[in-house]
């Protein structure tokens, strides 16, 4: 296991925690990010800023702290 974080550029795995709170926790959810779903690192930032992962067929932006929130079964 390790965190989204850690991700490279065309990695995949699977959502196995998510250990946000509160209403970060709730965005998360309500964009798809949820245990099990597949997930795919597409790119990030040139100081690892920001970072592109697509959730099924949708393409997200997520900040590098919240990434640190989520671990992820590589597959």
């Amino acid at each position: 296991m390790i965190m989204l974080s850690e991700m490279n550029p065309g990695e995949q795995g699977i959502v196995s925690k998510i250990d946000a709170q509160g209403e970060l926790k709730q965005r998360l959810f309500s964009l798809g990010l949820r245990k099990g779903s597949q997930i795919k690192m597409k790119a990030s930032s040139i100081a690892k800023s920001t970072l592109e992962v697509e959730v099924g067929s949708t393409l997200l932006a997520l900040r590098y702290e919240e990434a640190k929130m989520i671990q992820v079964k590589r597959v």
